[in-house]
């Protein structure tokens, strides 16, 4: 595909560990497709599949979810980097805080640092916390950093120095002395004006890690999809150009899982609901999230134990999806991941694998049916399925279907804890949410994990398996930046007037890339002064009474004669409406009737099923469970405490009996 030409052709793609999703919007017309992703270079996977989804018809803009990022920072295949800090401050990298993730481990153990000590260079600098200069960088020093930077043999550089959100000069001055040698460079104070050096700093040497793994694989589709305008999902679930995505990769590093969320949320209104928690189980992994009006930002991370301070939407993440493998641990306990056989080779039941997943374990089970597997265009194996499951069951001494059972238990428990985790272990009951289910193996999967939550209700909308691809295509462009003010006891007004630098760069920068119609939101983080911990609070004339409202349904108390302190002012700044709209179907008429019947292991013991075509089933259509209904993206396996209805916008809607 050496060049899709222009047009009226709006697509969003979702690159992940097993499956590459597309979802085009041409005019009133929506086209939908999936293919296998290639991991070895994804740029593949997305030119063949538009190729397959859109033949002829060049497209105009293509958003783009891409997993690119998070892989070199996971696999530790991201750039040789070196680090410019004040001297004396070198190791802060690596020594980080104080904070335990496992209060009660013996051996507590942490990443190695993605910077070397040998890589670390101390500058002869120092700026202070109001910003004033008590050393300024001389040019001989500026000159002995070049030539440090020269010889280091890094491919990229990060810059990060103390105090530099209050006076970035200093480190302007570095980037500028660096500059000339043409490498990826990551300034601290460009990605993130905030006090705290320690995630700051971190901030930055991630960005400076991924950055050329990533600018290389944007700029290598850029030119394959030419002269289509390329955008990138955010962690935040909004878009940003190319060359912002290349420059600052560590904004794109949840992407993925954002992209769900953010298409979960442009269907809130057809769901009926606006209270749910996702449930997205792909190939590889499985990310919740709870939607309570709105998607929940949170401003710190932990990939894979590294400290990112970026806006990214509150998801967890688990190992848990269609390729994780099954076998049996030391103890002679069975484990389901956070091992996946991905694509390639992929489950047992592709063709090429012979290791035991989730979806070998489905397809026994019978909620999987081979004939239907993406529309009938990808075939199964479902012998080899049978071997890798008898495999497996030998092991456990138990038949294949007690095996294929087992699986299934297992990794729906490990769903069920992550689900725990963003709901109970934060003060919600799940029982007051529905559950939207989608990815290629979450309708599989969600009766039972709602049953074992106490859930009510599930929701799986239409294409549930390119809900994400989905959200790229609905996703506005945006821009959140934010900056350190540590005022104490601030107006109104005088924080507006802080915010205005921010303003005019989000604008700026978003009128910039073609947009119109701009929206934005002013946030704080405040504290009582003396805290150490913040809570987000909207900036409004009311904003000191909502932050001690907010302290106190938080923590149960608040002191309305305490002096509050802001700490740091943010903007969220989005551009466009989607262009992506659910359509309501014709009703049904008549009886649903089903192509076929299946074998389908149900509580315990097969059964012989009926199975529909999804396609076929016109809104006000009505059956109770046992059923299995096939379509293009994904299979749904409804259990016998459920009813199914389709409403008027295609969604599947499951109501457990009272």
């Amino acid at each position: 595909m050496k060049n899709l030409g222009g047009g009226s052709v709006l697509v969003g793609i979702d690159t992940g560990g097993t499956f590459t999703d597309l979802v085009a919007i041409i005019g009133n017309e929506i086209r939908v497709h999936k293919v296998l992703s290639t991991p070895a270079d994804p740029a593949n996977a997305v030119i063949h599949g538009l190729r397959e989804m859109l033949r002829d018809t060049p497209p105009e803009s293509v958003t783009y979810s891409s997993t690119v990022a998070t892989n070199a920072l996971l696999e530790k295949k991201g750039a040789r980097v070196a680090l410019f800090t004040n001297a004396g401050f070198e190791d802060l990298i690596e020594i980080g805080r104080q904070n335990r993730d496992d209060l009660y481990a013996l051996a507590p153990s942490r990443p190695e640092p993605l910077v070397s000590r040998a890589m670390r260079f101390g500058a002869d600098e120092r700026t202070l916390f109001d910003g004033s200069t008590i050393k300024t960088l001389s040019r001989n020093e500026l000159a002995r950093i070049r030539r440090l930077a020269s010889r280091s043999g890094a491919e990229a550089f990060a810059v990060c120095l103390l105090h530099s959100y209050a006076n970035p000069k200093a480190e302007e001055s570095i980037a500028r002395a660096l500059a000339p040698l043409g490498r990826p460079l990551s300034v601290s104070h460009r990605i993130l004006a905030e006090y705290r050096e320690y995630e700051r700093f971190s901030t930055a040497v991630v960005n400076a890690y991924v950055a050329p793994r990533m600018s290389s694989h944007l700029k290598n589709l850029e030119t394959r999809l030419k002269p289509a305008r390329l955008r990138v999902m955010q962690s935040n679930g909004s878009a940003i150009g190319a060359d912002l995505a290349r420059a600052e990769p560590v904004r794109t590093i949840l992407s993925g899982p954002a992209a769900g969320v953010i298409g979960a949320a442009s269907l809130a209104r057809a769901f009926g609901t606006d209270r749910f928690i996702t449930f997205d189980m792909g190939g590889t992994s499985t990310d919740v999230s709870m939607f309570d009006r709105r998607a929940r930002i949170r401003t710190l991370s932990h990939p894979d134990g590294y400290a990112v301070r970026t806006p990214v939407i509150d998801i967890h993440t688990v190992g848990a999806g269609g390729g994780s493998i099954a076998r049996i641990d030391a103890g002679g306990s069975l484990r389901v991941g956070p091992d996946s056989a991905g694509a390639d080779p992929g489950p047992a039941c592709y063709g090429r694998g012979d290791l035991c997943t989730v979806t070998d374990a489905d397809l026994v089970a019978g909620r999987l049916v081979a004939a239907n597997f993406l529309g009938g265009q990808m075939k199964l194996y479902p012998d080899r399925a049978a071997r890798a499951v008898s495999r497996l069951a030998r092991e456990m001494k138990t038949n294949p279907a007690g095996a294929a059972r087992g699986v299934i238990r297992v990794v729906n428990a490990n769903m069920e804890r992550a689900i725990r985790v963003i709901t109970v272990e934060r003060g919600y009951d799940p029982r007051d949410f529905a559950l939207l289910a989608f990815g290629g193996a979450g309708p599989m999967h969600a009766c039972e994990l709602a049953l074992d939550l106490g859930i009510r209700r599930i929701v799986m909308p239409r294409n549930p398996g390119l809900l994400c691809a989905w959200g790229a295509s609905s996703a506005p462009l945006g821009r959140e930046y934010s900056l350190t003010v540590r005022a104490t006891n601030p107006g109104y007004r005088e924080l507006l007037a802080r915010a205005s630098k921010l303003i005019r760069r989000a604008h700026a920068e978003l009128r910039a890339e073609g947009a119109r119609a701009i929206r934005h939101e002013l946030w704080l983080d405040m504290r009582y002064r003396g805290q150490s911990y913040e809570l987000e609070i909207a900036l409004t004339p009311r904003f000191v009474a909502d932050f001690h409202s907010t302290h106190r349904k938080t923590f149960g108390h608040s002191f309305a004669s305490a002096a509050v302190e802001v700490v740091n002012i943010r903007i969220r700044a989005v551009a466009g409406e989607s262009a992506a709209k659910p359509k309501r179907i014709a009703r049904h008429v008549g009886t649903p009737a089903p192509i076929s019947k299946g074998r389908v292991i149900v509580g315990g013991r097969e059964r012989t099923v009926p199975i529909y075509d999804r396609d076929s089933l016109g809104a006000g259509a009505r059956i109770r469970g046992p059923i299995v209904v096939v379509e293009l993206s994904s299979t749904t396996y409804v259990a016998p405490e459920f009813t199914m209805r389709v409403d008027n916008f295609g969604n599947l809607q499951l109501e457990a009996a009272r």
